[in-house]
């Protein structure tokens, strides 16, 4: 076991960097979207209709399968459920 300390959950499981940052945003996306869902009071199938994709789809990402959607899928579905993307780019810590 390891006593190393990392900045996320991300850093920890990710093999790089990029990969930690990548997994960070596409969580942070799957999360407002879930939360719109929920919110909205969507079903699946409403969900699917508004986000342009199949229930299936839907059940993927409310079930957090985060693996299987891409940072670019992602913002699409984001701006298709009504929600802005405001992106900062800043130096590393």
């Amino acid at each position: 076991m390891s006593d190393e300390i990392y900045g996320s959950v991300w850093d920890a499981i990710e093999d790089t960097p990029q990969e930690a940052e990548n997994m960070r945003l596409r969580s942070n996306l799957l999360i407002a979207l879930s939360r719109r869902i929920e919110t909205e009071g969507w079903t699946q199938k409403n969900a699917a209709a508004r986000l342009g994709v199949t229930q299936p789809r839907v059940s993927d990402l409310i079930r957090g399968k985060i693996d299987l959607f891409s940072l670019d899928a992602l913002v699409n579905m984001v701006s298709a459920a009504g929600l802005h993307v405001d992106m900062t780019v800043r130096a590393a810590a």
